[in-house]
């Protein structure tokens, strides 16, 4: 193995983990209740591993039957739900990174809340480089659990503000005084 090939594998590694951190970065940054709403989910990690693997397995299944049509809308279609299955994963699991950065506190962090997701998150990510079990496991079950972190914060978001009717208003127009 030449010194090309290792660089290759090196930054390949290395591009892949700085990926997982940006987006986590990006959705603190864009969505920041709901990514405090999916770390909030992060309390009960059996349920948000079980009901993602519920969630996840149904849409990446109808994703893989969709490609077996030989049509490309349904490549696209494809494509898209494993989009949803894979930034709703990502955009979940940010909770999990700030879970984690705030267990790694800062005086930084009141001005700097983005701070905890940096920390936790070059911390998950560098869980992921454990051979096989970082690999595979731990990194497909951050996907998955963020997925049903993500899901669970969207429907607490509905829950906690249900739309309200317009009320109709019961005085009348000002009607102007006949000379």
């Amino acid at each position: 193995m030449i010194m090309a090939d290792i660089l290759k594998i090196f930054l390949l590694i290395l591009g892949g983990l700085l990926i997982f951190l940006s987006y986590w970065l990006a959705a603190e940054a864009l969505f920041p209740a709901l990514v405090e709403r999916a770390r909030d989910q992060y309390r009960r990690p059996y349920k948000l591993t079980f009901a993602g693997l519920a969630m996840a397995a149904p849409v990446l299944a109808l994703a893989f039957a969709c490609t077996k049509l030989n049509n490309p809308l349904m490549n696209i279609v494809s494509l898209f739900l494993l989009g949803i299955v894979l930034f709703g994963g990502l955009a979940g699991s940010a909770g999990f990174a700030k879970r984690i950065g705030a267990g790694l506190p800062s005086p930084l962090d009141e001005a700097q809340p983005w701070r905890r997701v940096l920390r936790g998150g070059i911390v998950l990510t560098l869980t992921f480089l454990l051979p096989f079990i970082g690999w595979l496991g731990l990194s497909i079950w951050t996907l998955v659990s963020g997925f049903a972190a993500f899901v669970f914060a969207i429907r607490e978001s509905k829950a906690a503000n249900p739309a309200v009717p317009a009320q109709p208003t019961t005085e009348s127009p000002a009607v102007p005084a006949a000379a």
